[in-house]
């Protein structure tokens, strides 16, 4: 997939599909099965001219062996016939299509007009992904990478110096001084203080779509304007927005707006800038269809 879409081209293929008239309310849900391994996803969307479906394993020991933690295929379909036109990797799908869902919400919600320093917060391939999105959206003036794997962090650091960004490792303490804060990691606890985060401050968490993990604190969400790809999707399996709930910190109105809402234009651009703006992702199958086939239809097949 590599050099077919620049994350610019991917992020715009979601935005169309939104003004096309899309709608992630009506997305089907995600089905997930425990296996051995860890889970298996099952993720169909169909829309315009074309269906597809994502069969995708998250094997959580894969990395220490080596491996991806994210694997299986995607299958694209024309949508009239249902005859398959493709089959893609679904990691890599997922590592193009997930950055791109990020910059379509910084596109609208981060501010505009100035350098902005990063507070990344990861070093696996979602890490490097989200940092080619940011710098598709938003020039940056400083990287910080913080990482549970020092020499990763160090890796991800060197490869953002190499894109000419003053970059290095930090602490999650860094989050007190960024103007965006990305997180994408496997972390079933928060990563950092959300009092620390200014009022000015985008944050993005993408790590988890499951209902008891999350990335973000109580006191993040609580102070935040919060938005998400589909209200549904994000009531069933947004853990850094049902915990707090269940804690009774915020209520299931908590949620400003969605992608379908920025994109349209239905929310102030740049967001209410008193408070942090929190996008939280769980990953739909209406992103994976929209960039699968813009990759097909880049490919001229």
């Amino acid at each position: 997939m590599a050099g077919l879409l620049t994350p610019a081209a991917a992020t715009d293929a979601l935005a169309e599909a939104l003004r096309a008239g899309l709608d992630p309310e009506g997305c089907p849900q995600r089905t997930a099965l425990a296996v051995p391994g860890g889970e298996l996803l099952l993720m169909p969307a169909a829309s315009g001219s074309y269906a597809g479906v994502k069969i995708a394993g998250v094997a959580p020991g894969n990395p220490a062996r080596g491996l991806p933690r994210i694997t299986g295929s995607y299958l694209l379909l024309d949508g009239p016939t249902l005859r398959p036109l493709a089959l893609l990797d679904a990691a890599a799908l997922t590592t193009l299509r997930t950055p791109a869902v990020s910059a379509l919400a910084l596109r609208h919600l981060a501010p505009a007009g100035r350098p902005l320093r990063l507070v990344l917060f990861g070093s696996g391939p979602q890490a490097y992904g989200h940092l080619e999105a940011a710098l598709s959206v938003r020039e940056l003036a400083e990287v910080v990478v913080v990482a549970r794997d020092p020499a990763g962090g160090e890796r991800l650091a060197a490869h953002a110096r190499g894109l000419g960004l003053p970059a290095r490792t930090g602490t999650p303490k860094a989050v007190a001084d960024a103007d965006l804060v990305i997180c994408c990691t496997s972390a079933r606890e928060p990563l950092f203080d959300g009092r620390l985060v200014g009022p000015g401050a985008t944050v993005v968490a993408v790590g988890s779509h499951e209902p008891t993990a999350r990335e973000t604190d109580t006191a993040l969400v609580r102070r935040a304007a919060v938005y998400v790809e589909s209200r549904a999707a994000a009531l069933r399996e947004a853990g850094d927005l049902l915990v707090p709930e269940a804690e009774g910190a915020i209520g299931p109105g908590h949620i400003t707006g969605t992608l379908a809402d920025l994109v349209a234009g239905r929310m102030p651009a740049g967001g209410a800038q008193s408070c942090p703006q929190l996008f939280k992702s769980v990953g739909m199958a209406w992103e994976d269809l929209a960039v699968a086939v813009a990759l097909w239809e880049a490919a001229g097949v």
